[in-house]
């Protein structure tokens, strides 16, 4: 499993467990839905940048 999956995977989860906290507290599913939309746009952010490959410049030769 790459890298980029298991960021994924732990994204999910954690959006998933506040989801249901929010939900419990009695929040507006409106309100739940945009903070998992944001949450899950941070992970993916994260996973990208952590999981890129950097790439040699012709300097670095």
């Amino acid at each position: 499993m790459s890298n980029f999956a298991k960021y994924l995977i732990g994204t999910a989860f954690v959006a998933g467990g506040l989801a249901w906290a929010a939900y419990t507290l009695g929040a507006s599913p409106i309100w739940i839905s945009i903070g998992v939309i944001i949450i899950v746009g941070l992970g993916i952010m994260a996973a990208v940048s952590k999981t890129q490959k950097n790439e040699k410049s012709d300097a670095d030769k």
